[in-house]
């Protein structure tokens, strides 16, 4: 049988999609509504007892036949086609709100609680949970999974389950409560206390291949972030501290890093997922926004070297390539945002690094001058479409000036430091590879003048003593530049 797959969006939770399965069973009465409906939908209240209480029969004498049998070694239960058919349907029912507050009246977490705590059938877990996982959709039915202690605990612990498609389902299910305010706290509250829920999202991270999974996963990691800044960095610490010594002598297996394991993610989903690899960047820049995260990534120069050159490929031989149509900057704008946010972080801080002196970094100036470009046309695009129509511009278009905004000043801030470095033989270097040319400087002026005025100088006077009338050149738009300003 095909596997029932259900998504959340983490942004609008209360909007779900999915793969559907067969079609629930309706109330007899082809007409519409009957006493046995669902609120106002066809749906069989009759039915979904029945179904229910099945499936508690069912788990419930397995239950007592183990007991009974006195075993240790417990067999999982094993769900035959009409069972699972059934309880797949209930998760496509779960998807309307009517059906999923009838759950709740029918007090269905408690049930799904027994059935997971019980059951040692993996099918059958991941369907309970993604029944929970739509039930969180509706801000009514997940205070009620929320409030229930027991059940969050278990939940919990579930992270650490082998089982990919069973933790799929719980990561969708803790990232839909913790993005809704009114029960963010208490899930916080919860993963704070539960040190193991970070050494199992740090595991996944570093050792799955299951991209669906680390998609969802780094969505969690990025939520829970992007919401609690001291959460993140005990998460940090917690990677950075030395391993405890046994009474042997020996060293205890050390935590799993935080930051090499955001990058294994990462690296995974390079070419298979770029909205995967999107938000693992994202996390890996919010994790540079605190002295933790930046000495985290530093402190190993092993670790400090790998970030770096995964980086250094994204930028100058992955994105915004010669190639690549300038409109390519709106589609990767935030990716590149984060990527360069993070590299002259790691750059300005580990300047006496072999991997980060200027002279093996080169190809990064014309990598950012390029984007810098393509930023150029893209605003002069918004500004003739503005001009033409006579309109107030749209949300949506403000947003998306707005992201282009932040890369643009992420991007100058990098390239102002990378140029004021250059000594008379890198650009001498960069001029022959074709990193500097009069149409990239000229593109890096505007952009940088005047807030990077110091840079500008420097890098100008450097290059008098390498390429005089290159120099010259741009002297005399630098002047007309600061007297258009």
């Amino acid at each position: 049988m095909e596997k029932n797959k259900v998504g959340c969006s983490p942004k609008h939770p209360e909007t779900c999609d999915m793969d559907r399965n067969p079609s629930p069973p309706s109330s007899d009465d082809e007409e519409g509504q009957t006493e046995d409906s669902i609120g106002s939908t066809v749906y069989s209240k009759h039915w979904l007892f029945s179904t229910l209480t099945r499936l508690i029969e069912l788990v419930t004498k397995r239950d007592k036949s183990q007991s009974d049998e006195d075993d240790d070694d417990e067999t999982p239960l094993e769900l035959d086609e009409d069972m699972e058919n059934a309880i797949c349907k209930v998760w496509d029912m779960s998807m309307n709100e009517e059906v999923a507050l009838f759950l709740k009246e029918f007090n269905a977490p408690e049930i799904f609680l027994g059935i997971i705590s019980k059951s040692k059938c993996n099918r059958l877990t991941e369907i309970c949970v993604g029944i929970l996982g739509n039930m969180a959709c509706f801000q009514e039915t997940c205070a009620a999974i929320s409030e229930d202690e027991l059940l969050g605990e278990v939940l919990l612990l579930l992270m650490c389950d082998p089982d990919p498609p069973t933790l799929l389902e719980t990561t969708r299910l803790l990232l839909t409560c913790v993005s809704r305010a009114d029960v963010m706290n208490t899930w916080l509250e919860r993963i704070r206390k539960r040190p193991s829920v970070r050494d199992n999202l740090c595991f996944i991270m570093s050792s799955s291949t299951n991209g669906e999974l680390l998609v969802k996963v780094g969505e969690l990691v990025d939520k829970l972030f992007d919401v609690d800044e001291e959460l993140m960095i005990g998460w940090i610490k917690a990677g950075c501290a030395k391993p405890d010594t046994r009474a042997d002598g020996e060293e205890e297996p050390g935590v799993l890093g935080l930051v090499p394991s955001l990058l294994e993610a990462a690296k995974q989903l390079k070419y298979d997922s770029p909205e995967g690899l999107d938000v693992y960047l994202h996390i890996l820049q919010l994790v540079t926004t605190v002295d933790e995260g930046i000495q985290a990534i530093v402190q190993h120069p092993e670790d400090g070297r790998q970030t770096w050159e995964f980086l250094f490929d994204l930028t100058c031989r992955d994105l915004c390539q010669p190639g690549d149509p300038p409109l390519i900057v709106q589609e990767q704008k935030t990716i590149l945002s984060s990527i360069l946010a993070v590299m002259s972080v790691v750059f300005t801080s580990q300047i006496e690094q072999e991997y980060t002196k200027i002279g093996k970094n080169l190809p990064l100036i014309g990598s950012l001058t390029r984007i810098l470009g393509n930023l150029e046309t893209c605003q002069k695009k918004n500004d003739d479409k503005l001009r033409s129509e006579r309109d107030e511009p749209r949300d949506s278009e403000c947003e998306e000036d707005f992201h282009l905004q932040i890369l643009k000043d992420v991007c100058c801030e990098f390239l102002a430091n990378l140029l004021s470095r250059l000594t008379k033989e890198n650009i001498l270097e960069a001029l022959m590879e074709g990193h500097i040319t009069e149409e990239k400087s000229l593109c890096a002026l505007r952009s940088l003048l005047p807030l990077y005025a110091a840079a500008v100088d420097r890098f100008i006077e450097v290059l008098g003593e390498a390429d005089r009338p290159l120099s010259e050149t741009l002297k005399n738009e630098i002047s007309v530049l600061r007297g258009n300003s």
